[in-house]
């Protein structure tokens, strides 16, 4: 069996494992759902595409004066649909072939995955219209350098996310690469430094010596990315040791709370121990920082829609990553949890209790946008009580409908989470809710009452979560044996 052979039985093993899956019904969903953003975004490509073709008057190298920008969005998209080898890599790792046969199959098919090839629906309406306006042969290079270019950058994202699932400091480190296209907008060095920085890309783009030069980086950090990604898939399969803790927090505090105090320890030390929700943690703090930090000090968002918008969603972002899941770090113990009446309302309300209490994290942080005048105390306690009742009060309603199992140490090599349709509802429903009530209560009363509403709505739901946290248990326990199957068969 040739290599080509052996990538294609690849591939088709891949996708057989797929449909072989527990949660296959499940991902219908979210494909579905996918599916339905992929064509939303081509559209949106076509349109930029014929924006910046217009902007060309005939010549080539503007869709490549424009790559920083794009590349930089492609980066934080990869994050949604892109991942790393090490589901793919694990069956494999013991098979008589070679070590690395299974990392270049999978490195090869993100060259041609459908989400690289969607960019396409930018570059080729560009590269119609300075064809039709004159550009030439040209047209063609430019065409294939920006379709390599998006290559390029999933085997950046691919280096990159294999350091951020281990460490989150690396993601600002990214971020701060990503940024260094655009120095000469900060250096201010000439009268236009915007003008200036796209007619030098665009200058290069064209040049005779980038394509060949691009063509050797992409070769270059492929077999970068095979000895890199094999290396830490290997580490992490082996289970190798880690460093002993030198202390353990024992939150003595907490034991006046009972049961409820037990399972907030349990949540506290999950954040601070476990790969998977420390990451989550130390991932919502850095852009909760930062969006706050651009707020403050920046006049990008100083419009009201845009200091509404990322006001609720530096509260709710920890919530919406850490609780969107809620109950599938549980997964791998749900039946010690079933043991016991009513175990798993003290669970949620001690879960309840501390997402609301880290609010207080992200409202001490966004008060330097208070003092710039950005933000007001009134505006900050409505999104916070606003989060802390009715957005959590959404989202644990997706404690009756999770039921897969989330590993709490593994990063690169474990198992996707799927959805189904009720899932998918919940979640857009507490991504649109708060931004739908602030907008029609900015329309018919005014900020001002809409943040006072805001407050109350928020008190009541606090003041009522034992009913609506008793609610949700007996709805979990009338499908107690649908979730406990789907929780054992998705356990690593």
């Amino acid at each position: 069996m040739n290599k080509l052979q052996l990538y294609r039985l690849l591939r088709k093993n891949t996708n057989l494992s797929y449909k072989r899956s527990p949660a296959f019904e499940q991902n219908k969903w979210a494909k579905a759902m996918i599916y339905f953003g992929g064509v939303m975004f081509a559209i949106y490509l076509i349109m930029y595409g014929a924006i910046i073709g217009s902007m060309a008057d005939g010549e080539a190298g503007m869709m490549i004066a424009f790559a920083p920008v794009f590349l930089v969005i492609d980066y934080l998209l990869r994050f949604i649909f892109q991942s790393t080898p090490g589901m793919m890599v694990k069956p494999y790792i013991l098979q008589p072939i070679s070590r690395y046969t299974a990392i270049e199959c999978f490195l090869l098919g993100e060259h041609v995955s459908g989400y690289n090839l969607l960019w396409l629906a930018m570059f080729i309406p560009y590269s119609i219209i300075i064809m039709i306006a004159g550009a030439g042969w040209m047209t063609f290079v430019e065409l294939i350098t920006a379709e390599l270019l998006i290559i390029l950058n999933s085997q950046i994202y691919l280096f990159f996310r294999t350091l951020i699932n281990r460490k989150v400091l690396w993601f600002p480190v990214s971020l701060v690469f990503y940024a260094l296209p655009f120095i000469p907008l900060f250096l201010k060095f000439k009268s236009s430094s915007f003008e200036w920085m796209l007619d030098t890309y665009k200058v290069v783009g064209v040049s005779w010596y980038f394509l060949p030069a691009l063509i050797l980086v992409i070769v270059g950090l492929f077999f970068v990315n095979r000895w890199f990604q094999f290396k830490f898939v290997y580490e992490e399969i082996s289970k190798k040791k880690e460093q002993a803790l030198k202390h353990v927090s024992e939150f003595k505090f907490l034991e006046h709370f009972g049961l409820v105090g037990e399972y907030m320890k349990i949540e506290m030390k999950s954040n601070m121990r476990n790969k998977t929700m420390r990451s989550r943690c130390i991932m919502s703090l850095a852009l909760i920082v930062m969006f706050s930090a651009l707020i403050a000090y920046t006049n990008i968002y100083d419009s009201e829609l845009m200091l509404n918008f990322w006001c609720i969603y530096c509260f709710a972002i920890y919530g919406m990553t850490a609780l969107i899941k809620i109950m599938g770090q549980e997964g791998n113990y749900i039946d010690l949890l079933m043991m016991h009446r009513e175990n798993i309302i003290a669970l949620l309300k001690a879960k309840f209790w501390f997402y609301s209490l880290v609010l207080i994290i992200p409202f001490v942080i966004m008060l330097p946008a208070v003092f710039a005048g950005k933000f007001s105390l009134l505006m900050l306690f409505a999104y916070m009580l606003l989060t802390a009742g009715f957005l959590h009060f959404i989202i644990f309603q997706l404690a009756v409908y999770n039921k897969q199992t989330i590993p709490l140490q593994l990063k690169m090599t474990a198992k996707g989470n799927f959805e189904n349709g009720m899932q998918i509802v919940i979640e857009m429903t507490a991504l649109i809710g708060p931004i739908l009530i602030t907008g029609l209560g900015y329309l018919l009363v005014g900020l001002t009452y809409t943040y006072i509403f805001m407050c109350v709505v928020g008190l009541a739901f606090i003041l009522a979560h034992p009913l609506w946290i008793r609610n949700i248990y007996n709805r979990m326990m009338q499908r107690r044996y649908e979730n406990l199957e789907g929780f054992h068969s998705t356990r690593e």
